[in-house]
Formats: structure tokens, sequence, C-alpha cells
């Protein structure tokens, strides 16, 4: 369960470092390059697009790094309830935009955040 959990959380690491490229891309070209998954851009403000940039960037190194440095692991299943926070909020809103064909990236990454929270939190705690 432990490989499962570090794959786990690398993956969403690599998706949350990828997302946070959005704090130094253009809301317009952003909006432009994900098609209908990214069409949520236009509704937020570029402070508001950098900020979920930035939340993004710390998930994807709160993640990994405490782990692998062993320095306040407890931060790894914090990272991943941050991340369940932050998928909840992009669920609402594609579901208010009724962007339903594109939820469910969100709702796997969802799932898989909760794991490693639940993973890190109960039956391989780092503190354990």
């Amino acid at each position: 369960m432990n490989v499962a959990l570090w794959i786990t959380a690398g993956l969403l690491a690599a998706v949350c470092l990828a997302g946070s490229a959005k704090m130094f891309v253009a809301q317009e070209k952003l909006a432009a390059l994900g098609g209908a998954a990214t069409q949520w851009a236009h509704d937020v403000s570029p402070t508001a697009l950098k900020a979920i940039g930035a939340v993004e960037l710390l998930a994807a190194i709160g993640l990994i790094l405490p782990a692998v440095l062993d320095i306040a692991p407890v931060l790894v299943p914090l990272a991943a309830t941050g991340l369940v926070l932050l998928f909840i909020g992009a669920l609402t809103v594609r579901l208010r935009r009724g962007e339903r064909a594109t939820i469910a990236g969100d709702l796997v990454y969802l799932v898989l955040a909760a794991f490693v929270a639940w993973g890190r939190f109960g039956p391989e705690s780092f503190t354990g």
C-alpha cells in the first residue's frame, strides 16, 4: 500500500505542477489552450488564477518533499486534504457552469487525493 500511495502522490504532484503553469500563462491564452476544459478561466480574475496556480504548486511540493526529506511529513496528508478541497471547488465550478462533460478528470483527481489523505493519515502514516 505504501508503494501505491507514493505512486498516487507522485502522479498528483505532477498534475499539480503542470497545473501551476497558470501562474505564468496569460488568462486569454489559458482559456484558449484547453478548449472546453479551460473556459472557466474567463470567469475569474487574473489574480485568482495566479492564486489557484500557487496553491497547486504548493500542493505539488507538499505531497512529495516533506516525506522525502523527512521534515514534517505530516504535511503530506494535509496537502492531500487541501487538494481534496481544491478539487471539490473545481467540481462545483464545473457543475455550476454546466460543464458535465469535463468533470471526469477532476473527479478522478479528487478520489486520488482522498486516497492519499486517507492512507497517510491512517494505515500508512509516516508518524506511525
